[in-house]
């Protein structure tokens, strides 16, 4: 599989991290956990702008990782079409798996997304090899 950057966005709480864990497994992956990058950064403003600037961090390092001639797996909220629209992933994975997340202000600024290419709407053990196959016919 050539090097691709994938997004993997959805509600705190959705799943996202455990799903991206895997697939890097399954890819041979580096995985970007927002998570792990804020406390690297010791950066937890979730202001429009703070966010704004972790959304930009994660497509400047995504894209690094992709110039490294690596597959690029980040994991965030991404709350929004434009954060997403901006990030420029290859393959946009959504985990719709909850309707809510545990953050009142991440769930107001959310934006239901109109533009993905895979859906996750309830967590089985075979979801990440579902999409390594999806990505495969797809010839991402």
């Amino acid at each position: 599989m050539k090097q691709i950057k994938i997004l993997i966005f959805g509600l705190p709480g959705s799943g996202k991290s455990t799903l991206a864990k895997e697939l890097c497994e399954l890819l041979n992956g580096v995985w970007l956990n927002a998570d792990e990058i804020r406390q690297e950064y010791n950066d937890w403003d979730f202001s429009m702008e703070g966010r704004i600037r972790q959304a930009n961090r994660m497509r400047h390092l995504s894209d690094g990782v992709v110039r490294a001639g690596k597959i690029a797996v980040a994991d965030f909220v991404c709350p929004t079409e434009k954060a997403r629209e901006d990030f420029n992933a290859d393959f946009v994975i959504w985990m719709d798996t909850i309707k809510e997340g545990r953050f009142e202000d991440t769930n107001r600024i959310f934006e239901i997304p109109t533009n993905y290419d895979y859906v996750v709407k309830e967590w089985v053990p075979e979801t990440a090899e579902r999409i390594k196959l999806q990505l495969l016919e797809k010839n991402v």
